[in-house]
Parts: structure tokens; C-alpha cells; sequence
């Protein structure tokens, strides 16, 4: 007679608190590979005139850790050097008021 073990319950991706564990979820393998398969040049590089084969499926705006976003929201095709330099810049720059003071995230 064979005993059978339990299998390993799976916590829902959403409910993951660290969210850099979803880019692992073949989920998120088919929606960067339909990404690079539809737009497979560097968006930036583009822009500046230069051909360059992209590798990164970048969300637009970030997801900030929402499962929503993540999964649905707009991608663009990056190269490794556009998305660790400029995309990065982008990303961190801080917003500022009308009086030059800055703001939350959350308000701007």
C-alpha cells in the first residue's frame, strides 16, 4: 500500500509579501515573452535613433508591489543598459510642489 503525501500548498502570488518572487511565476514568463515577441527593440533607445535588441519587459508606470498592476498594467521593451540607467533615473526622481518642496508619492 502507498501512503500519500500532501502536496505543498501554493500561497496566492498577491498575498506573496515579497512581490520581486512574482517575476519568477510563469504567469508573468508568458506575458514577457508575448511583450518582447510584439515590441523586441529598446523603446529608449529607439527614441534616440538606435537599433537595439531589447531583453526586459519594463512596466511603464511602476507596480509598486499591486498585484493588479503588475499583471495588467502597460509594458515597454527595454534594453539592460536603458532599464538599469535611464529607466532607474526616471523612476527615481522626486516630485515637487509648486514651491519646489517635495511631495509624497502618493500625492503627485
Amino acid at each position: 500500500m502507498q501512503i500519500r503525501k500532501a502536496g505543498k500548498r501554493r500561497v496566492a502570488p498577491w498575498l506573496d509579501a515579497d512581490w520581486r518572487s512574482w517575476y519568477q511565476l510563469e504567469r508573468w514568463r508568458r506575458i514577457r515573452r508575448e511583450q518582447l515577441r510584439r515590441e523586441p527593440l529598446c523603446a529608449f533607445c529607439l527614441k534616440r535613433g538606435v537599433v537595439t535588441v531589447a531583453s526586459i519587459a519594463d512596466h511603464i508606470v511602476a507596480h509598486a508591489g499591486e498585484w493588479n498592476s503588475f499583471i495588467t498594467g502597460d509594458l515597454q521593451s527595454l534594453c539592460p543598459h536603458c532599464h538599469d540607467s535611464t529607466k532607474r533615473l526616471d523612476d527615481n526622481k522626486q516630485a515637487l510642489d509648486s514651491d519646489g518642496w517635495p511631495v509624497s508619492r502618493e500625492m503627485s
